[in-house]
């Protein structure tokens, strides 16, 4: 069975799948048992860095999640640079073990990047927000603006966001990923008279799980 892998992982399957298949082969050769622990290591990095095709529900007035995980914040916030003001936001926790690439929630065109240098908390701790690495995105689009917020997390060391001002994306499309454990939060006006599809501690998965609709 063929697993789809984005290809934002090519250099880490090389350097680190390789060494672990290596290790696996030179361990079995001294003593069978010896070479689990490498050959799960390699199965790991396979799975992190998969990308699988996912149906999209509904029509352009649901934004769909922007990242598979857990949602852990569905609240009101200050988001002055694309939204201009009050926003709902709804954060999504990535434990190392879902699937890290991004998706578009809505069609719009990018409008804006912002990238800021940080530390690197535990994405589960408030701190996070304000003081990790952080990459915030802003779209313009035939339901207004939104913005997402790619957050780095303990282990995770990149954020890849690979368009610039001015693309234009598609609802559920691949827009980069964060490696290694992180955070991806979607902001949308406060006033935008949305319908919040999920709850707090539900699990959702990128372009497949309906988040907000849309009025007509």
């Amino acid at each position: 069975m063929r697993i789809p892998l984005t290809p934002h992982g090519t250099r880490e399957l090389i350097l680190f799948g390789g060494a672990f298949v290596l290790a696996a082969i030179a361990l079995w050769q001294w003593h069978p048992a010896a070479a689990i622990v490498p050959a799960a290591l390699f199965l790991f990095v396979l799975s992190f860095f998969r990308d699988p095709e996912r149906p999209l529900p509904g029509g352009s007035e649901v934004a769909v999640a922007p990242a598979d995980g857990l949602v852990v914040d569905i609240d009101e916030v200050d988001e002055p640079h694309f939204i201009g003001g009050k926003a709902l936001r709804v954060g999504i926790y990535l434990s190392v073990f879902n699937v890290h690439v991004n998706r578009a929630p809505l069609d719009g065109a990018i409008t804006g990047v912002r990238y800021t240098e940080g530390a690197f908390h535990d994405v589960r701790k408030p701190e996070c927000i304000t003081d990790n690495e952080a990459n915030l995105v802003g779209f313009s689009g035939p339901r207004g603006v939104f913005a997402v917020r790619q957050i780095a997390g303990l282990v995770a060391r990149r954020i890849i966001f690979p368009f610039q001002d001015g693309a234009h994306v598609t609802r559920g499309q691949r827009m980069g990923m964060i490696k290694f454990g992180s955070r991806t939060e979607l902001f949308v006006p406060a006033n935008a008279g949305v319908e919040v599809l999920v709850t707090l501690g539900q699990k959702v998965k990128g372009a497949a799980t309906p988040m907000l609709r849309y009025p007509s």
